[in-house]
């Protein structure tokens, strides 16, 4: 009974540990290939990452401001392949889709208005369905310009 109780929490602590690892991964790629790609743009604070795998949908909603200058930028570890990305108002209307524009994992724009977006990831599935699942840091980092 000792060793199941010893096992079940030795796994507990591994599975808790390797979470932190990866979120600090995450966060060191984060700081050193996404931030620089907001450049001329001042980066607004807001850490939005998180570690998905092969077939993951993720949104975020977001809140912009009036008249102000902005870039959305999506960054990804490579091993995940190229993620889509698209914006859309709360709505649901499509206004922005990274498919159908140029190879840029960023979107500039000025807001028209105050209002909120919502930005909606997805990794890619590879098709072989027998291998491992990868997974990755995927980061969403909001820059506005400031002049």
């Amino acid at each position: 009974m000792r060793k199941i109780v010893f096992y079940t929490i030795m796994s507990a602590a591994l599975l808790i540990g390797s979470s932190f690892q990866s979120q600090a991964q995450c966060k060191k790629f984060t700081k050193q290939t996404c931030l620089p790609t907001l450049s001329p743009y001042t980066y607004n604070g807001q850490l939005n990452s998180a570690i998905l795998s092969e077939g993951d949908i993720a949104e975020l909603l977001l809140t912009f401001h009036k008249g102000e200058k902005y870039r959305i930028s999506v960054c990804n570890q490579e091993m995940i392949g190229d993620v889509e990305f698209k914006v859309f108002d709360t709505k649901k209307n499509l206004i922005f889709d990274k498919a159908k524009s140029t190879d840029q994992s960023y979107w500039d724009f000025i807001s028209n208005s105050t209002q909120q977006l919502i930005i909606q990831i997805t990794v890619p599935e590879e098709k072989p369905k027998n291998e491992i699942i990868k997974s990755g840091c995927v980061t969403i980092l909001v820059g506005f310009l400031d002049e």
